[in-house]
């Protein structure tokens, strides 16, 4: 599925990206900017960066999920995450209005 139109970025390309970032560290923080840099592209409208967080929100949860790790640790974590969420992200829906119109 085409994630970003603007750079034609695939949800497999930031998939596979994302999971290369948690080989290098699990418990680094991973936001979109992150994503885009080590696969050397740039936002540009950033109407895709919503879809990109909850991407990075499903690998992170399910790579967690495979490891050995603690899952107390990683439901409290995702649970403050989710939370902030629907705080915060009910505000836009990919930086548009309401009463944005496609043509």
């Amino acid at each position: 599925m085409l994630i970003c139109h603007c750079n034609i970025i695939t949800e497999k390309e930031i998939e596979q990206t994302i999971i290369g970032l948690l080989d290098e560290d699990p418990w680094q923080l991973i936001v979109p900017a992150k994503v885009y840099h080590a696969m050397s592209k740039r936002g540009r409208c950033c109407g895709c960066f919503p879809n990109v967080v909850e991407t990075i929100i499903r690998v992170t949860e399910n790579y967690h999920a495979r490891s050995e790790g603690s899952g107390a640790d990683i439901v409290s974590h995702l649970d403050r995450v989710r939370g902030l969420r629907v705080l915060y992200g009910s505000r836009f829906h990919e930086r548009r209005t309401a009463d944005h119109r496609a043509a």
